[in-house]
């Protein structure tokens, strides 16, 4: 049970300060951003146009879809987009609408963000989730997300290292939700407690602490296979030593 904190920290001790915490035995992974990163918007712009682009042009439509992220009726399309498929497809299809060139191509756009191979492994993925599951601990994916997840990570030989999967359209909600999170855990047999999430969002991933996790949340910035420091969850599963040595 978590308890209920004042400004300064929780109101009534409710365990033995001297207790060390729980050894961490499963772990809960975002999904993009955190092990996968989509296929730079410039090469799926390119495969879904039927004319060639140049590069002056690219950056014409690269700037309106940054541009778009502010547009008033893109913002309110944004709003409870994990909840439903319905809803997730509307969101994305809004906002690549809002670039009058892109707006024929919006499905299409769309239909390329739920395909296997427009999304990239982090070069440092497999090689975390080989070791976690090597040492006996458990993994999820909690992913805020419009459509099922495991043919993306199927696709690229990855789901057999899972053994929950949490897709928010499936719950009728969104992270930070302790509901996502803890039907993981039930999932996965383990408790919150022994659980840790690793996200890239400090509120949707971060929140898991409020459903009495731990959380690592993962610096912005990494571009599509890259290594994105998933070595720091072998240390926080106390697979490895602070000064990296295993």
């Amino acid at each position: 049970m978590i308890p209920v904190c004042g400004p300064e920290g929780p109101i009534r001790a409710t365990a033995d300060p001297q207790e060390p915490p729980s050894a961490v035995r499963a772990v809960l992974f975002d999904f993009s951003g955190t092990l996968f990163q989509i296929a730079p918007y410039a090469d799926r712009i390119r495969a879904a146009l039927p004319h060639p682009v140049d590069d002056a042009t690219m950056d014409v439509l690269l700037s309106g879809i940054e541009q778009g992220l502010s547009d008033p009726e893109v913002r309110e399309a944004q709003l409870a987009r994990d909840v439903s498929a319905k809803a997730h497809r509307h969101a994305f299809t809004t906002w690549y609408a809002s670039v009058p060139e892109l707006s024929p191509v919006a499905e299409a756009l769309y239909e390329q963000l739920k395909a296997p191979r427009h999304w990239v492994p982090y070069a440092d993925s497999e090689r975390a989730l080989a070791r976690l599951t090597g040492s006996g601990l458990a993994l999820g994916v909690v992913s805020d997300v419009g459509w099922d997840l495991r043919a993306t990570f199927a696709h690229h030989g990855l789901d057999g290292y899972f053994s929950s999967w949490v897709h928010s359209f499936e719950h009728g909600t969104e992270k930070p939700d302790p509901l996502l999170f803890r039907h993981a855990c039930d999932e996965l047999g383990v408790g919150p407690a022994e659980t840790l999430m690793i996200g890239d969002h400090p509120a949707k991933d971060g929140g898991a602490v409020g459903g009495g996790l731990r959380a690592y949340v993962l610096p912005a910035g990494a571009a599509p296979g890259q290594t994105r420091g998933l070595d720091a969850v072998l240390r926080l599963a106390g697979l490895t030593s602070p000064g990296g040595g295993g």
